[in-house]
């Protein structure tokens, strides 16, 4: 039977978008069992020196260019 662990590394700590209480809105580069980091938009809860992940959606290289040509682009932001 496969293992079921699951494992995380934030490499590296980009930005924190917002903060409401023990919650944070964050974009962090994450490693996700070992596997190179990718761009990681996401909210995490940290109470009591316990951090959970909640959600969010993870980015290649690629696709973080992709988005940040997109919102460039655009003339309201």
């Amino acid at each position: 039977m496969p293992s079921t662990a699951f494992n995380y590394e934030i490499v590296e700590k980009v930005a924190v978008l917002s903060q409401s209480g023990d919650t944070a809105k964050e974009l962090n580069r994450v490693s996700y069992n070992g596997s190179p980091a990718k761009y990681d938009l996401r909210s995490w809860r940290r109470t009591d020196g316990e951090e959970k992940l909640l959600k969010g959606l993870t980015l290649t290289d690629e696709e973080a260019r992709a988005l940040k040509e997109a919102l460039n682009s655009r003339g309201d932001l």
